[in-house]
Order: C-alpha cells, then structure tokens, then sequence
C-alpha cells in the first residue's frame, strides 16, 4: 500500500514552498533542526509537515495559533489526500480531538503542546515538531519553542523541530535553536495583491475613550459596499472583536450576499460555515483569527480595518487588559495575503498611505507587554529559571517581578520561587491563574456549574453591556450561537467536580458573579468614594464609570471589578465591566488584605490617636483610642513624650492569607450560627489574627463584624472562633 504522503509530494502542489521542501529534508537528516522563513499564502502550513513526516519515525506535532486554525489546516491536507480526519491527518484543540491509531501528522493549538510537554518532557511517540507562525510571538509560542530547545539539550537529541516564520525573526529563530540550523529561504506568492487606501473622511474619528467609534463602524460597512461594488469574489473583512463583528453585521444587513461572523468563540458548524464557499457571495467579518494559517475558499477581497487588540498591562497598578491599537505594516501584510491564496486580489485599508508609513513595523511581542503570571507559572512547573531559557526576549524584569509576587499571593509558588502542589492543580486549569484560583475556591461558595459560568465569561473577553457582569452572564446563557462558552463552562465545571467541589450555597446571581470575580482579582475589589461618583479599589487605584453612559452598576456601594484601564494623563483607570458585591464577601474573598492600625501622633504636644480598619486601601472603620499605649507612655514620662513633637507611632494587626497553601485541602467547618445572630459576629478579644502555613482553599472565616462603636472587627479563622 502506497504512503499518502509520499504521493502528496510526488510531485507536490504546485504551491511556491514546493521549492524548499528537498532543502528542508537534508536539513533535518544534517542537522534535526531548520527555520523555514516563508511569506503568508506559500503554503508552508500545508506542506512542510508532509515533507517533515516522511523523514522521522513517530508523530509530527503541527502548532497553530488557534483552535479554528488548527482545525481547518487538518482538514485542508485532509481533504488534499483524499481521506478523512483521524486518518493520516488528525487535529486536537480544547475540547475536540479528531485522531486515530495511524495518525501521523496532528494539528494542534500552541497552548495544548505546552500542557503536553509539562505532562510528558519526552513527547513520547513524538518524531518532530513543527511550530507555525512563531513570528506572532504570543507567549505561549516563546515558551513553548524554549522548552523544546531545553528538552532537545537535555533528553531528546534525536527530537527534529522545524520553525516556520514570515518575518526577519527567522535568524533570531535559528539562532535560538542552535545546531547550526539552516535557514530556508521560500519565494514570496504567485499572485499580486492591489492596495486601495479607504481612509475616513476628514473632520471624523476612528476611536475615542469608548473604542472604535460608530462613524468609523459606518465606514468600514460602507468601505465593503463599495469592493462588493468594484470587485469580483468573496469578502474577509478584519475588526479588532466579537463586539465590532457584530457591528459590523448588523450594518450589512442590506447586502446582496450572505455575511458570516468568525470567531474563536462560535460553534464548530458556524466556523465550518463561514470557512466553505456556497451558492451566493459571502462577506466574512473576522477577528485576527483569520490573519495567519487559514485559507478562506472565494476570497479575492480582503478589507482592514486597520486595528487589533492586543494585551497591555500596568504593572504598577495591577491592570492587565485587551486595548485596541493600529496594526502593523507587518500585519497589514499578512491580512492583505489572504486576498490572494487563490488568485489575485485586492485589499481596501481603511486608513491613508501617509498613516500606514507610520504604522509599527512589527506587533510588540507578548512578553513585552502582556501580564506574566501564566508565563511564570509554566517556568515555575518546568522548574528552571527564566534567565535560563532560550528565550527570543527576556521578560520585563518589572513585569516578572508583579508576576512572581502574584503567584506568591495565590500560593501557587513558595517564596523561593519553586511551583506548589496549589500550583500545579492550578496550572492544570485552562484559563488564567487568577481565574483557576477563582474556579476551584469558588466553586464550594458558589456551585461548581456558576462558577465555571463566570470563569468562562472572564476567560472569553465578553464585553458586559453597560459594564454588568451579571446581565452578560445572563444574555450568555439564553444565547444559542455561544458555543464555545458553553464547552469551555462543561470543562471547567467538570475539573471543579473532580476536585470534590460542593453544589454551593444559595447565593444570587447578583453577588454570586461578584464574589467569583473578587476571588480572580482581590485587588481590584472597589467601594465608592464618600461624596462621589468614583470608587477607591483595594489596591489604591481609582476607578470610575464612563460619566457619558455609567451604566447600571453606578452607585452601588462595593463592586468586583473585573475589567479596567487607565490610559495616560488619566487620573483615574475606566471601569469596563464589573458585577455587585457586599461588604462581607469582600472581606471573605479579600481577607489577606484585611488590616486593623493603631495610628498614636503628638500634635503640639497633644496625643491624636485612632484605630484604623482597612481593605488594602479601603478604610472600613475608624474610631478614637480612649486609652492609646503613647498616652500611657505619656503619663510614665510627660517629657520624654514631649520631647517627640508630631512623631506617628502604627501597630498593625494583618488578616489571615486566604490563598497560600500547598495544596487544596477541604474548606475549613463554619462554626454553627445561632438564631438571631448576625454571621460575622463573635465575641470580643484581644485579636491578633494569624498567617496559617496550611490555610484552606477559600478562608471560611466570616466577615469582619462591625462593633457598636463602628470599629471592624478582625475576622476569626478556621471554624468561627477567633485566635488567642
């Protein structure tokens, strides 16, 4: 029986890779290891993995940015072999996996292969892997092609790895892989594309504070009339989210073809759908999903809306976040190359030819500007040093700094850096690892279904109408298209049932949403400001709602803020989306940030003193001390307390970690509440609050209790009573 393979290549597509694949051969007997640096539409995703296959024994493992792109890459060399998925080609994404025992070749996303490596060092039964678009430089491709260069250094020589890149990053990238790997050189596409600039009339805006504005929304529906116009074939339009698919579909709603959203978060038949040409003209608006490894049959127009949204982070204030910024030339190219796959084609960019000379040349690498918890949460599972890793960059060294100390407060790593059993559960959870620790401490508080529920939603980026939280998880639950949230919840919920998680309590949805987010982001729990509109978070930073349109959520006492950004020359960071929260589940999901202050001052040689009870830097209480230590001290020596002028003296007393333990043990037994009494209350002591070394899951404790003469009371640990 002939190899499918073999045939596939005897003689190849007539695609312009063609040319380089007897180059890369001899390169991976030579060497095991080589960069194929080719332009967007030479095929390089289709072929390479065929020639690499018939070089090696065992599986060759094929990355893809995405789980739409790695499917329709396998089903694309599928369908040249003539066979169907699972056979010769197979894929695996979360969630789906479509493969069978003479598998060969496997189509996988970036993040699974980093899961498989953390699990198995030696990709056992793997004989090559092949990285795609390693030139996008997200996280997960920088982490994952340094863990193979370490597993290639030290258990597995004989692993063949094959880089493909369509940028300059090329030598970069050969150099990191060492070995002398050869650099193979592939001639751009066959086919030309044609540029019209369609810039915004003048006197409009493209963005404002709010994001994409809806002129330039209007402009880019109209910019797809006039190619629909002027040009013959199927249209990829690129906008920078869901949001502006769907505002961009609903202003072609008049058109004479058929639109289809694509999207990482559709169902599987919808992607298929708006992936496979039909009876009538097709209008496809895209996230950057669509920008690298896809070919989208019919498509001979591509129009750019000129944006993408990227990661940026403020460090100082602990405020990572998806922004919206221009493209790069480099992907502005990349887009323009889906226009002509096929054929020629053309590309409408919604900006002029003066802005795109000032564009960036390339997109900022993820670890430049990308919160870093997950990164150093891996580092810490493979248990080396960054410093250590064949990295193409260095992370900020600030920016691993909050990251390290982040995963100290979740416990996931121990002071000395090295990954905790917490840790490792926490990293076996497929969301960020603020939303792991939300899911499994959550999960007992609010039912392992609602929190997954939340969990999800946060993952996905939903933007919140009006910034509520809970009206978004409830439009997610009545909308049918939102498949992939729902697999994701199904996966989530099942790893919280594993873990023993109980069906929780009978919270609302209204609090229970507030209490998950306030577990993934402590620090961004919020009260609003006496006299004011704004809020002061548990971190010190302010935050408030857009005064234009402030939504529901304006005015309420405490929120859990999931979503903010402060942007320069702003004082304070704008809130995106947020769900309500009371004072006692703050103080619950936030009780390491608990504190209660003596602050004694001399003031003229008279005593100022009062006790202080804070969130971070929320003040809960404050009342006057009648007997403080320095007024004792005073009455021992009134001289030498004169003698100290305006000097402040601070005693602080510190609640209780939540969330550094080793492991996830069962939540703490609540103490019984007697009829009448308020939870919280207990009775009076001279508390001073401890930090556990083996604390649970989630502090049981109940909420400070605020006394009569409105001081916030510590809050007591495990089972109710409070610590002598």
């Amino acid at each position: 029986m002939s190899d499918p393979l073999s045939t596939l290549l005897a003689p190849p597509p007539d695609l312009p890779v063609a040319a380089g694949l007897t180059v890369l051969s001899e390169a991976l007997t030579t060497h095991s290891v080589a960069v194929v640096h080719a332009p967007p539409g030479t095929g390089k995703t289709t072929l390479v993995p065929p020639a690499v296959a018939v070089g090696v024994s065992g599986r060759v493992i094929v990355t893809q940015p995405s789980r739409i792109a790695a499917s329709a890459a396998a089903r694309r060399l599928a369908d040249l072999l003539g066979e169907s998925l699972g056979e010769t080609v197979g894929y695996a994404v979360r969630g789906d996996r479509r493969v069978g025992r003479r598998t060969r070749i496997e189509f996988v996303t970036t993040g699974l292969l980093l899961r498989r490596i953390q699990h198995d060092p030696e990709l056992d039964g793997v004989g090559a892997v092949v990285l795609d678009e390693v030139h996008e430089r997200h996280l997960d491709a920088d982490i994952t092609l340094a863990l193979l260069v370490d597993i290639r250094a030290t258990l597995r020589d004989d692993l063949a790895v094959v880089a493909m890149s369509a940028t300059v990053e090329a030598e970069r990238t050969a150099a990191l892989l060492g070995d002398d790997a050869p650099v193979i050189r592939v001639p751009g596409a066959l086919h030309p594309v044609e540029t019209v600039w369609a810039p915004l009339p003048a006197g409009s805006r493209r963005t404002d504070e709010r994001g994409i504005t809806p002129a330039f929304h209007d402009h880019v529906a109209d910019t797809v009339r006039r190619a629909l116009t002027e040009h013959e074939g199927d249209v990829l339009v690129f906008v920078p989210g869901v949001g502006e698919v769907d505002a961009t579909i609903r202003r072609l709603g008049d058109v004479d073809a058929d639109v289809h959203p694509l999207h990482g978060r559709l169902p599987a038949t919808e992607q298929d759908r708006a992936l496979s040409e039909g009876p009538r003209r097709r209008v496809i608006v895209s996230t950057a999903v669509a920008e690298s490894s896809l070919t989208v049959p019919g498509v001979r127009i591509v129009v750019d809306a000129g944006f993408s949204r990227e990661p940026r982070t403020d460090h100082r204030r602990g405020l990572p976040s998806l922004v919206t910024v221009s493209v790069s030339r480099a992907a502005a190219e990349q887009r323009a190359g889906r226009a002509v796959r096929l054929g020629p084609g053309v590309v409408y960019r919604c900006w002029s030819e003066a802005e795109h000379a000032h564009l960036a040349a390339h997109p900022e690498p993820e670890i430049a500007t990308a919160d870093l918890t997950a990164f150093a949460l891996e580092v810490a599972c493979w248990g080396t040093d960054v410093r250590d890793l064949a990295l193409l960059d260095q992370p900020p060294a600030n920016a691993l700094a909050a990251a390290l100390q982040s995963l100290v407060e979740l416990g996931a790593i121990a002071e000395d850096g090295t990954v905790t059993p917490r840790g490792r559960a926490i990293a076996e959870v497929p969301v960020d690892p603020r939303l792991a620790r939300a899911l499994l401490d959550g999960a007992d508080r609010v039912g392992p279904r609602r929190a997954a529920e939340v969990v999800a939603m946060l993952s996905e980026d939903v933007r919140a109408p009006g910034g509520d939280l809970v009206a978004a998880l409830r439009s997610l639950r009545s909308d049918r298209r939102m498949g992939a949230w729902r697999d994701q919840v199904r996966r989530l919920e099942a790893i919280a049932r594993r873990r023993g998680s109980s069906d929780g309590e009978a919270l609302t949805d209204d609090v229970a949403v507030g209490l998950v987010v306030a577990l993934a982001h402590p620090d961004r729990i919020a009260r609003q400001r006496p006299g004011g509109a704004a809020y002061l978070m548990t971190s010190g930073t302010g935050a408030a709602f857009d005064p234009r349109d402030p939504g529901p959520l304006a005015g309420l006492d405490w929120l859990a803020i999931a979503d903010a950004d402060r942007t320069a020359g702003r004082r304070e960071a704008r809130i995106r989306s947020a769900a309500p929260i009371t004072e006692d589940l703050a103080l619950e999901a936030a009780g390491s940030l608990w504190t209660e202050t003596q602050e004694v001052g001399f003031v003229d040689g008279r005593v100022v003193a009062r006790r202080r009870s804070l969130l971070g830097a929320i003040e809960l209480s404050s009342s006057p001390l009648a007997d403080p230590p320095a007024r004792r001290d005073h009455r021992r020596d009134p001289q030498r307390a004169g003698a100290r002028g305006s000097r402040t003296a601070r005693v602080e007393r510190r609640g209780r970690l939540p969330a550094c333990a080793t492991g996830l043990p069962a939540p703490h037994p609540r103490r019984p509440v007697a009829r009448g009494e308020r939870r919280g209350a207990h009775r009076e002591s001279r508390h001073v609050a401890r930090t556990s070394p083996d604390p649970g899951p989630l502090d049981r404790r109940p909420a400070p209790h605020r006394s009569r003469g409105g001081t916030a009371r510590p809050p007591s640990v495990a089972g109710g009573e409070p610590t002598r």
